[in-house]
């Protein structure tokens, strides 16, 4: 397997790595004591959870009560297949839990390679309440998404050898990641503007590569609950008895 940081520096400096970066496994946590069901908790009159989003000191977006009992965090990349499994094996279970104010739902972007970190700065690119949503629908279709870039490799590459401020607006062009997001509310313009911010792009696969190091993410879908890491939870299946199991219902 490649070492994390190294596929974090090549992302930043090196000719774009297109493969996707595997995702990650781990150990066996220990067993959670079951608590009981813990009632819903209104959202303030005139809103609701899942439209409550803000971002986190960590540089996360988080949907739902910033207040719930129950925190679910998840390291994901927005170019991995198990990433994109996750989003849609647990959409609309997981808005169920969101919406009842127990549980709110972070992500945090693991930078694989120069397009995952294209697309994280492409999603941060509109309001915090739109970064899920987007993230969703690059997951929704994923290989869709990623096929013009896997077809011009060679224009992903000379991409990153321009100026700093058009490196991620080249591989955006060269890449079709622009007509994606224009569909999606963030114009051409707006999406130029996003990306001619290198210091941003750096921050990003900084933020990515400190963290990781740190809380010893070494793949993608990694998930924390209250924060505590769930190494043998890498789906669905798996994680949706944890919240329950933590009082989620």
């Amino acid at each position: 397997m490649i070492r994390f940081h190294a596929r974090l520096r090549a992302a930043i400096a090196a000719p774009a790595l297109l493969a996707l970066a595997a995702c990650g496994g781990g150990d066996t946590d220990g067993e959670t004591p079951r608590s009981e069901p813990i009632a819903a908790i209104p959202a303030p009159e005139g809103q609701e959870w899942t439209m409550v989003a803000q971002v986190t000191p960590e540089d996360g977006y988080l949907v739902g009560n910033p207040d719930a009992p129950i925190k679910l965090m998840e390291y994901a990349s927005l170019t991995c297949p198990a990433c994109a499994k996750f989003s849609t094996d647990s959409a609309s279970a997981l808005e169920t839990y969101i919406e009842s104010g127990v549980v709110s739902y972070e992500i945090r972007n693991q930078v694989h390679n120069v397009l995952d970190l294209t697309l994280a700065m492409l999603v941060r690119c509109g309001p915090p309440e739109s970064f899920h949503p987007l993230a969703n629908q690059i997951w929704g279709d994923l290989e869709g998404v990623l096929a013009p870039a896997q077809q011009n490799g060679e224009a992903i590459n000379a991409a990153m050898q321009g100026p700093p401020e058009q490196r991620f607006q080249r591989v955006a062009q060269a890449a079709g990641f622009l007509d994606f997001f224009a569909a999606r509310g963030i114009s051409r313009d707006q999406a130029m503007q996003c990306l001619a911010d290198a210091s941003e792009g750096e921050a990003i696969a900084n933020r990515s590569q400190t963290q990781s190091e740190e809380l010893n993410v070494t793949g993608t879908p990694t998930f924390f609950l209250n924060g505590r890491k769930l190494d043998s939870v890498s789906n669905w299946s798996d994680l949706e008895p944890v919240l329950q199991n933590a009082g989620a219902r």
